[in-house]
C-alpha cells in the first residue's frame, strides 16, 4: 500500500490577528517538514481565529483574509515549503451564491485550502453548519456543496470541516462514494467536560461509515468563554484509534500512514447528498517504500477533574493574553470560591502577576482573615489588606441602611475598591462567582459581581469543591505546598456580611442545589420532571423562581470560561421580561 507522512498542527489562533496567525502557520509548517512530512493540516479558520462571529458579515475581513491566504500560499515558496501540501482554514465569500434574504450579507464561508507551490490549488466550505449551544453558523456563512479531494502520492484525501463529520450524511458517506484512501477533518471543536469521550465515539463511527482511515485535527487554546483542548486523533478504517494527542497543549502529531491507493481515474460526479466531487491530483505516483519511524503516539487521558480545571487555567490565560493584560486582581474573602480562582489564576499566569486583597468588614471571622493570608503565603501572590469598615461607617452615617440593603452595601463597597485599584494599578478584577450562585441570583450587582472575566462562572458549587480538593492533592503528589488552605474547603460557605450567617440561610444545600440545577439549566427539564425524579415540589418551585428571576443579573455578569454543555451566556438564552413559571 501506498505510505503517507501526515502532520496534525493543533495550534491556537487569535481572532482577527491574520498576521501572527499565519506566522503561526508558516513556523510549524516548517517543523512539519523537518519531520519529513507529505501533507500538512492546520485547523478550521486558523488564519483568522475562531469563532469569527459577526466579523463574518464584514466585507473588508473576509477580503482580508482572502488576501492573507494568497499571501501565506507565497511566503511558503520563500520559505522553501512549497513542494508541501498545507491544508489550512480561512474565511471565504461565495462566488456564486444570490443574494436573498435569510442569508448573511456578503455570502461568507467558514473554508479551506490546500496550498502547493505558491497557489491556492483547492478552495471548500463547511457544509453542514451547526445552529446549536454556543454556534450561530447559520447566522454568518453559506454551505458548501462539493466532496474536495486531492492526491497526494497516489492516495486520495477527502477533506471536510468541523461539524461535517458531527452531523450525519455529507461528506463522510460522499467520501466512501469517492473512495477516498483518508478522510481529513479540520475542527475548530469548543471544550465540554467530558467530550473527549463523545468526540472519540464520534471519529471511530464516521471512519467506520467512510470506509478509510480518519484524522480528526482539533485547535488549542481560548476565546473569549470558549476553550479549545487540541485531542486530535487518528483512527483506521475499522475505527481502532492509531494515535491520539495531547489535552490543552500546542504541538505537531506527525505519523506514517498505509493507505490504499487512489483509482487509475479520478473520481467525480456527484455523489451522496448532492455534493459534487472537485478532484485535484497534486502527485499521482506513490513514494518509493521507506522506514516507517513515526508512529504518533498516544497521549494519555487527564481524569475528570485534571481535565476541567486545564480548562478553566487555559481559558483564563487566553483571555489575559490575547487581550493584551498583564495581571489580575482578586479579591480574596477567605473562602473557598476566590481561593479556587486565585490558584487557577496563579497557574495560569504566575503567582507574581496575581494581585490578592482582602477586605474585611465588621463582620469578617478572624478565620477568614487568616485564611486569606495564608492563601497568599502558600502560593506566594501579591496581597494586601485594607478594611472596608471605615467606608462602611461613612455610608452609615449618612443614610440608615437595614438588612438587605447594609450587606450589599458591604460587597458594593468591596467592588468599588477593587475597581479603584484596577483603576490606578492596571490589573484587571477577576469576579470569582460559581455557576449556583449565578442561576439563583446569590450575588451582588456592582459588588461581588464586578470585574473583567469570571473564571469559575460555569463550575458548580459542589465542583468548585471538588477541584480544590484536586489542586492541593495534586500538588501533595509533586511534593509541593497544596495552595488552598484546608480550612477554606472544610468550613461552611459564608457571605460573612451579618453575624453568624452562611449560605445554606438563603440556599438549599448544595448538593441537592446543583443536582436541580443541573437538570434545570443544562438539560432543560420542566418542575415536573425534576419533582419526579425524587427532588421535594416546594424546594423545586422556590429554586426555579430564583432562578428565573436573576436572569437579569447574569446577563451585566462578565464572561468566563465555559466548561459545561450549556453555560451562562451563549448556550442559554432566556428573555429577561418573563412571565412564564415552571409549576411543580
Amino acid at each position: 500500500m501506498p505510505q503517507l507522512r501526515l502532520a496534525l498542527n493543533q495550534i491556537d489562533s487569535t481572532v482577527g490577528d491574520l498576521t501572527q496567525n499565519a506566522e503561526a502557520v508558516v513556523r510549524w509548517t516548517r517543523h512539519s517538514a523537518e519531520q519529513g512530512a507529505h501533507l500538512v493540516a492546520f485547523p478550521e479558520l486558523a488564519l483568522t481565529g475562531y469563532p469569527v462571529e459577526d466579523l463574518a458579515l464584514r466585507s473588508s475581513f473576509v477580503e482580508a483574509s482572502r488576501d492573507a491566504l494568497h499571501a501565506l500560499a507565497g511566503r511558503l515558496v520563500d520559505e522553501g515549503l512549497g513542494e508541501l501540501p498545507v491544508v489550512v482554514g480561512y474565511l471565504d465569500r461565495s462566488e456564486s451564491a444570490q443574494p436573498r434574504y435569510g442569508q448573511p450579507a456578503g455570502s461568507p464561508q467558514n473554508a479551506a485550502a490546500v496550498l502547493h507551490r505558491g497557489r491556492v490549488v483547492l478552495t471548500f466550505a463547511k457544509h453542514h453548519l451547526p445552529n446549536y449551544g454556543v454556534f450561530d453558523e447559520f447566522r454568518y456563512f453559506v454551505p458548501g456543496d462539493t466532496l474536495p479531494v486531492v492526491r497526494v502520492h497516489g492516495i486520495d484525501v477527502a477533506l471536510a470541516i468541523c461539524e461535517d463529520l458531527w452531523q450525519d450524511g455529507g461528506r463522510v458517506p460522499a467520501t466512501r462514494s469517492a473512495g477516498a484512501g483518508l478522510l481529513l477533518s479540520i475542527n475548530a471543536s469548543p471544550y465540554e467536560a467530558k467530550k473527549d469521550d463523545t468526540r472519540l465515539e464520534l471519529v471511530r463511527k464516521r471512519a467506520q461509515e467512510a470506509g478509510c482511515t480518519t484524522a480528526y485535527l482539533a485547535m488549542i487554546g481560548g476565546q473569549d468563554e470558549l476553550v479549545f483542548d487540541g485531542d486530535s486523533i487518528v483512527v483506521d478504517r475499522d475505527g481502532a484509534v492509531v494515535a491520539r494527542a495531547p489535552q490543552f497543549s500546542e504541538g505537531c502529531v506527525v505519523l506514517d500512514l498505509d493507505l490504499p491507493a487512489a483509482a487509475p481515474e479520478p473520481p467525480s460526479g456527484v455523489v451522496d447528498d448532492g455534493l459534487r466531487i472537485d478532484h485535484v491530483t497534486l502527485s499521482a505516483e506513490p513514494l518509493p517504500p521507506y522506514p516507517a519511524e513515526l508512529a504518533g503516539g498516544y497521549a494519555e487521558r487527564l481524569d475528570d477533574d485534571e481535565e476541567v480545571y486545564s480548562a478553566l487555567v487555559v481559558g483564563l490565560r487566553a483571555y489575559v493574553a490575547k487581550n493584551g493584560f498583564r495581571s489580575v486582581l482578586i479579591g480574596l474573602s477567605g473562602g473557598i470560591d476566590s481561593a479556587l480562582t486565585a490558584a487557577i489564576a496563579c497557574d495560569a499566569l504566575g503567582a507574581q502577576h496575581v494581585y490578592g486583597v482582602s477586605m474585611p468588614s465588621k463582620y469578617s471571622s478572624q478565620h477568614s482573615r487568616d485564611d486569606a493570608a495564608e492563601l497568599a503565603r502558600r502560593t506566594g501572590l501579591n496581597f494586601r489588606t485594607v478594611p472596608i469598615e471605615p467606608m462602611f461607617d461613612a455610608y452609615m452615617a449618612s443614610m440608615e441602611l437595614s438588612g438587605l440593603a447594609e450587606e450589599n452595601l458591604q460587597a458594593r463597597l468591596r467592588g468599588t475598591l477593587l475597581m479603584s485599584i484596577s483603576n490606578q494599578e492596571g490589573q484587571i478584577v477577576l469576579a470569582p462567582g460559581n455557576k449556583s450562585e449565578l442561576a439563583v441570583g446569590y450575588s451582588t450587582l456592582y459588588g461581588d459581581a464586578v470585574g473583567a472575566y469570571g473564571p469559575i462562572k460555569d463550575v458548580y458549587k459542589t465542583a468548585v469543591f471538588r477541584l480544590a480538593e484536586w489542586r492541593n492533592r495534586a500538588a501533595r503528589d509533586r511534593g509541593q505546598t497544596p495552595p488552598i488552605p484546608e480550612n477554606s474547603i472544610s468550613k461552611p460557605p459564608s457571605a460573612e456580611l451579618r453575624p453568624g450567617q452562611v449560605d445554606t440561610d438563603s440556599l438549599p444545600d448544595y448538593p441537592v442545589l446543583d443536582a436541580i440545577l443541573d437538570r434545570y439549566v443544562d438539560h432543560d427539564q420542566g418542575a415536573d420532571v425534576i419533582v419526579a425524579a425524587g427532588f421535594d415540589p416546594e424546594l423545586v418551585a422556590r429554586t426555579l423562581r430564583m432562578v428565573d428571576r436573576a436572569e437579569y443579573k447574569r446577563r451585566q455578569y462578565p464572561p468566563g470560561t465555559k466548561i459545561s454543555a450549556k453555560g451562562f451566556g451563549k448556550d442559554r438564552r432566556l428573555p429577561i421580561t418573563n412571565h412564564w413559571r415552571e409549576s411543580a
